[in-house]
């Protein structure tokens, strides 16, 4: 079962790279946690590489400027992995007509790759970065339009595998819960980002080149606060985990306001995982 630890500084000689999670650690969509650029800011100065590592949809020089808009320190990392960046392989790789599923701010995830938007009747794959609407829709509302996909057997491209976050106090879903909904339906999927492989390779690859030298695995931590993105692809990489208690699963173990240690444990115990470390929020 994991340690708590009162502050980043108690394990960080043990490392030489972080993969950090930005949603729900650095952010909750709104508002930035300062403490947590302040951690990883004083990580940097002892030494060691940041890398941050988002399931966000959107290739990594969008995420710098939403990290700038919400107030995240240029000083707390040093590269940026994103889903989009992965997963542009993906649809490069994919057929060229495709139908866009997400919001219009998402469409640079597209920029300079040989595919083309299309209607549902012509499309021959789904990029799927969110909903039209993530305020009002659900996976559900699509169930008509994934039917029809998933009848002459289209993949789905997902570029948020995350299934909710954190927009402000509330709870959004996110591309990851229409990939979901599209496999119950029998569609298939392509995927890239956490828990997947390709977007920890990446991100390994991008702390190597900032360092320029290879490393241990050992000496790399992984910090996040998702069950089945973050937590369960550091695990199968093989990396140390710093758990963020107080992200999208909070209300599982907090009693007045704070993590009850003890219930926590029951429920990773339950989950079947094992972060090396826990704490509240970053700091």
């Amino acid at each position: 079962m994991p340690e708590h630890i009162s502050s980043l500084s108690d394990v960080s000689d043990r490392y030489d790279v972080i993969l950090c999670d930005v949603w729900g650690v650095l952010h909750n969509g709104v508002d930035a946690f300062p403490s947590a650029s302040e951690a990883l800011t004083e990580a940097r100065g002892k030494g060691l590489s940041v890398v941050l590592i988002t399931n966000s949809p959107r290739p990594s020089p969008g995420v710098i400027s939403q990290l700038k808009t919400i107030g995240v320190a240029d000083t707390a990392y040093d590269r940026i992995i994103t889903s989009g960046d992965v997963t542009r392989k993906l649809i490069a790789e994919g057929p060229s007509k495709v139908f866009f599923l997400g919001p219009d701010r998402d469409l640079s995830l597209l920029d300079g790759l040989h595919v083309e938007a299309v209607a549902q009747d012509a499309a021959e794959a789904i990029v799927c970065t969110g909903f039209f609407d993530d305020e009002t829709e659900v996976p559900e509302d699509y169930h008509d339009m994934l039917t029809a996909f998933s009848a002459r057997g289209i993949p789905l491209i997902c570029a948020n595998p995350d299934l909710i976050v954190e927009r402000g106090a509330r709870m959004i879903p996110c591309a990851g819960a229409v990939a979901a909904y599209y496999e119950q339906l029998g569609g298939t999927t392509r995927i890239a980002g956490k828990p997947h492989r390709p977007i920890y390779e990446a991100a390994l690859a991008a702390a190597r080149e900032q360092r320029g030298a290879d490393f241990p695995i050992s000496r790399v931590l992984a910090i996040g606060d998702g069950l089945p993105t973050d937590v369960r692809g550091a695990l199968d990489a093989g990396l140390d985990l710093l758990y963020v208690s107080g992200g999208i699963h909070a209300t599982e173990y907090t009693v007045s306001g704070r993590t009850d240690e003890a219930i926590l444990k029951a429920y990773l115990a339950r989950e079947k995982v094992a972060p090396k470390w826990w704490m509240q929020r970053l700091a």
